[in-house]
């Protein structure tokens, strides 16, 4: 079986109608040499390959399809910091790792940040996101991440707001309060991925879009192939996250592809975007299943949500994603929808990023949750930096344990879905 989804153009989105990043890349059609081969050009192998490249390793970077084609060129755009269970990483390393929790939760925008302006990364990166409560038992759960910003000093803006003040920061009644953090934010997302390898590229790096990897030989030095060339490295890293499927013997029932869908509407007028967000914040619920949403930099509303656990897509992504939009925004009845796509997100069982190795020299990084954009970057540099032979970081995440599920990626999601149910109907219920 092919390693990723073979030979496919971007996905009709917003995210690639609005590309600024036109650069095409070879297929691979060579027997090339390097000192590592990232697999999969997503935000991790994307990330993974320019910290490599910026450290002056040789970097040979193969993907299935287009740089940025999976989730990551599809995604919420949101830049929120974290895991998407924090929480788990201390019951499992103790309150001693806290603080080391709280700097690397972080970690991943201040890589970002460099990036947009070092190189000059056109992304429309903005601060601001608000996490909102859907109910007033959601409430101490924002106030215990308030507590965290404070304990240890967080150093830019952040506070809690009640109904009121929520509903006049984004104009809608529809929450009973939320939290606001100025260093989280939102950024158009291919374009970040797009921009992160053309940075790479500048810096020597090799990228070979259409060129899935069909298997890997193991060795002192392992050999990735494709069906016209190969790349023979001192180090292999596998990024292909929710869409690759090397590995099976070590990595099979680990990560489930869980379906997310977006929509976006047609630009607003500036008096409907004055009322509806206007510091043009990222928004995202406090559910188990979250909606979430921004106003993008050209004026539209871009909705998402519904996270699918069965591996089924909606047959209208429209008809599934507009009824929540206009539960939230009714004003926003007669805007034009212009945008509807879907994508997978790579699920992990206990919500904590998959890192690990394979016979020593194959890395894989993989499992965000969705919590992609930062935690991307945090991983695929704590990957870096074991490559580079600084491996504390990584073996904290190496070791924990992972639960699997036999049998076909279908039964996996069958039961993933299920037990996703009984927090869909968490949500519904309290």
């Amino acid at each position: 079986m092919p390693a990723l989804e073979t030979r496919q153009e971007h996905t009709g989105s917003y995210y690639a109608a609005t590309s600024r990043y036109p650069e095409h890349y070879p297929t691979l059609e060579d027997s090339l040499d390097a000192d590592i081969c990232v697999v999969g050009a997503g935000f991790t192998g994307v990330s993974t390959a320019l910290t490599l490249a910026e450290r002056g390793y040789s970097v040979a970077l193969v993907e299935a399809n287009r740089v940025g084609w999976g989730a990551s060129g599809r995604n919420g755009g949101q830049l929120i910091h974290g895991f998407s269970k924090d929480y788990k990483l201390l019951d499992i390393m103790g309150e001693d790792f806290a603080q080391d929790l709280y700097h690397l939760a972080w970690r991943g925008h201040e890589i970002v940040f460099d990036r947009v302006e070092r190189y000059g990364i056109d992304c429309d990166l903005s601060e601001g996101f608000l996490e909102v409560a859907t109910k007033d038992s959601q409430i101490p759960w924002l106030e215990s991440q308030a507590e965290t910003l404070a304990r240890f000093g967080h150093p830019y803006e952040y506070r809690m707001l009640d109904h009121d003040q929520t509903g006049e920061l984004i104009g809608t009644k529809a929450y009973r309060g939320g939290l606001l953090t100025m260093r989280n934010g939102h950024l158009h997302s291919l374009n970040l991925c797009q921009g992160e390898a053309k940075a790479a590229a500048g810096l020597g790096a090799r990228i070979f879009e259409m060129s899935p990897v069909i298997r890997i030989e193991h060795g002192k030095r392992p050999r990735v192939i494709t069906d016209t060339g190969s790349v023979t490295a001192d180090h292999v890293v596998l990024a292909g996250n929710a869409y690759h499927r090397l590995e099976q013997k070590h990595l099979s029932g680990t990560v489930f592809p869980a379906g997310s869908y977006i929509i976006a509407t047609e630009p607003l007028s500036e008096r409907v975007l004055a009322k509806i967000n206007p510091m043009k914040l990222a928004v995202c619920d406090a559910n188990e299943i979250v909606d979430y949403y921004r106003t993008t930099l050209d004026g539209r509303m871009l909705y998402g949500g519904r996270c699918n656990y069965s591996g089924r897509d909606p047959r209208d992504i429209t008809a599934s994603i507009l009824p929540r939009m206009l539960a939230v925004y009714p004003q926003l009845a007669d805007a034009n929808i212009e945008f509807e796509w879907g994508g997978k997100i790579g699920i992990v069982l206990n919500r904590i990023p998959m890192l690990g190795r394979i016979e020593g020299n194959v890395y894989y990084v993989q499992g965000y949750s969705g919590h992609g954009v930062n935690a991307t970057h945090i991983m695929s540099e704590i990957a870096a930096d074991a490559i580079c032979g600084t491996s504390e970081t990584f073996d904290v995440f190496a070791k924990i344990k992972h639960l699997r599920i036999p049998g076909s990626q279908w039964a996996g999601n069958q039961m993933l879905a299920m037990g996703m149910l009984y927090y869909r109907l968490k949500d519904w219920l309290s």
